[in-house]
């Protein structure tokens, strides 16, 4: 009987894991609120009824890409966070990092960069509470960093925020510039728009300007 369970959930999850590839697939060419049911459910060779033993609606499988998606994105901005700081080559490793996760994961990167701000409501709500829980953890890490010697828990906030929204922006800019002059273009910014946030991080308290 345990024999037949396992097997019998062995098979569930390998449905569910064809629904989710199957929905990201068809979601490189258009967006969560245009992607039908039936579409997902004929791409993997399943029963329209068989998706309701994994999701309850196509918002509750977008809602799970997005844990998948930011998954993934976690331990990128995490290193980044470690390593960026005084240095250019800090930096630039930095953006090194952000380049080679889009090469590595290019569709969860396009998903959370379209669904971000699409139509479907839950899905903006999960990532946006996501993000929020990740700048508290990004916050809680800078605030280690000697650099931040004397910052309040909501400028830490809200440097993370910065740190978090700038690693996305880029990544979503090297999805449109994946090669040649295009993408020098992307990295030589990303890593201005980096130096530009370490040099007002370091200053931040001088004068009173975080006041």
């Amino acid at each position: 009987m345990s024999h037949t369970l396992g097997v019998r959930q062995a098979q569930k999850q390998k449905t569910r894991r064809a629904l989710l590839d199957a929905a990201l697939e068809l979601l490189e060419e258009q967006s969560l609120s245009s992607l039908g049911l039936r579409e997902v459910t004929r791409a993997v060779g399943v029963a329209p009824t068989a998706f309701y033993r994994h999701f309850r609606s196509i918002e509750d499988l977008g809602v799970a890409l997005v844990e998948e998606a930011l998954g993934s994105l976690h331990p990128m901005i995490r290193t980044i966070v470690s390593t960026t700081g005084d240095g250019e080559e800090r930096i630039a490793r930095a953006v090194e990092l952000i380049a080679g996760h889009v090469d590595a994961h290019p569709a969860h990167v396009r998903f959370i960069a379209r669904e971000r701000h699409g139509g479907v409501q839950a899905v903006r709500a999960a990532i946006r509470n996501q993000l929020a829980l990740f700048a508290v953890e990004v916050g809680e890490a800078l605030a280690e960093d000697p650099v931040s010697a004397g910052w309040g828990e909501e400028d830490l906030v809200m440097l993370a925020q910065l740190y978090v929204d700038q690693m996305l922006g880029t990544a979503s800019l090297f999805l449109e510039a994946p090669a040649g002059e295009a993408r020098e273009r992307v990295f030589r910014m990303a890593v201005r728009r980096l130096r530009l946030i370490g040099t007002g991080r370091a200053h931040w308290l001088d004068g009173g300007v975080g006041g």
